[in-house]
């Protein structure tokens, strides 16, 4: 089973890194982008058959590793 995880940061957090994108489209002649948010999306390849323990277990991975619950939202999705 598959799972994906796309973390973002929380609104209200500044994404330095997405304004530094916003800033280099407007620089290549990419008007009228006005803001830009960048995120990160982690696959995983799971040995769980069952989605609901593969979701609570991907879950739990995200609370202790994969996001930093404190400036970061997650979004698990069972492929």
């Amino acid at each position: 089973m598959k799972a994906r995880v796309t973390v973002m940061l929380k609104a209200g957090v500044l994404d330095v890194q997405g304004e530094a994108v916003r800033h280099a489209l407007g620089a290549l002649g990419f008007g009228g982008v006005n803001g830009v948010r960048q995120g990160k999306v982690i696959e995983l390849d799971l040995a769980e058959t069952d989605p609901a323990a593969a979701e609570t277990a991907v879950k739990a991975m995200c609370e202790k590793l994969l996001a930093n619950t404190v400036i970061e939202s997650y979004r698990v999705e069972i492929l």
